[in-house]
């Protein structure tokens, strides 16, 4: 199965934006320390994501990323088809040319499965994984790190 980085950071920093949502917009800067996610990729991404309207910008001080919709409103296959990627796992990309040019022997349950994961995505929206529990501890461990990396970089800026 193919999702590449792209598909998967995508859904990280939505789910990212979905759980800070309620502070208000989200900075890529803080999206891109929380993740481990460069934040030139992210603007790439997110510029993508704007274009299918799952998001939009806020300009100015303060500003940064909402969404667009509720979070019970956006399923992750959409996130993946805004930045331009598929689940599949053929290996001719679905386009049939699996044995020389033809059509492979199992194509059409490669195709089928791969219908089957894109449906499978459409059924968990952002909101679903939010309500997670494993989710939420995590993204609590990552705050409690930021914060204790703010609070360091606080210290030693005024021990210099």
């Amino acid at each position: 199965m193919r999702l590449t980085t792209k598909g998967r950071y995508a859904v990280t920093a939505m789910l990212d934006l979905a759980l800070h949502a309620d502070n208000g917009p989200v900075a890529l800067a803080d999206i891109s320390k929380r993740q481990g996610i460069s934040l030139s990729y992210l603007e790439q991404l997110f510029a993508k994501l704007r274009r299918r309207e799952l998001v939009g910008s806020v300009r100015g001080p303060g500003g940064g990323y909402r969404l667009n919709r509720s979070s019970n409103a956006i399923d992750v296959a959409q996130v993946i088809d805004a930045v331009n990627e598929s689940v599949d796992v053929t290996r001719c990309n679905g386009d049939g040319g699996c044995q020389q040019g033809d059509v492979c022997l199992t194509h059409h349950l490669w195709c089928d499965l791969s219908a089957q994961i894109h449906s499978f995505l459409c059924g968990i929206t952002l909101a679903d994984l939010v309500q997670r529990n494993e989710v939420r501890v995590i993204a609590l461990r990552q705050e409690s790190a930021e914060k204790r990396d703010d609070s360091e970089r606080i210290e030693m800026s005024t021990l210099c």
